[in-house]
């Protein structure tokens, strides 16, 4: 498989640390959040990929309709993302992620059908399937 787009990131010293992006444009301070002992004076990996997974999910939701009648448009769609960790029962940790999708201006079968497309199409999705726990929460408006 051709990939339509990649990049680079580098992370120094773990969740204390820094993460730069080989173009520049992500220069991120990281923290442990205060909820496991840390300073939680700066964003952590759990924010970064509920931000990704939400923002990609949201365009997952746009690109399905491209060819429908009733077509979402950015505006149209808000997807909030709720990350969360927690210890596994055999050792080390998992996450666990629930998405709530909300869709203006369409009725809400329309709506729990969009998302299911989305999810199936989502590359977040695709990737995490089978190995994280995603709630799917759907919200016609």
């Amino acid at each position: 498989m051709s990939a339509l787009y990649s990049t680079t990131v580098t992370a120094i010293g773990g969740r204390n640390g820094v993460a730069t992006s080989d173009d520049g444009l992500l220069n991120l301070k990281l923290s442990l959040p205060k909820g496991i002992g840390g300073k939680g004076d700066a964003t952590n990996p759990e924010q970064l990929f509920a931000a990704g997974y939400a923002a990609c999910f949201g365009n997952a939701v746009i690109h399905v309709t491209r060819n429908k009648e009733k077509k979402i448009k950015d505006d149209d769609v808000r997807v909030v993302a709720t990350v969360g960790m927690s210890a596994r029962e055999g050792g080390g940790f998992g996450l666990g992620v629930a998405l709530k999708v909300i869709i203006a201006g369409v009725d809400q079968t329309s709506a729990e059908a969009i998302v299911a497309e989305a999810h199936r199409t989502c590359p977040y999705s695709n990737a995490v399937r089978g190995n994280i726990d995603v709630a799917l929460i759907v919200e016609a408006c």
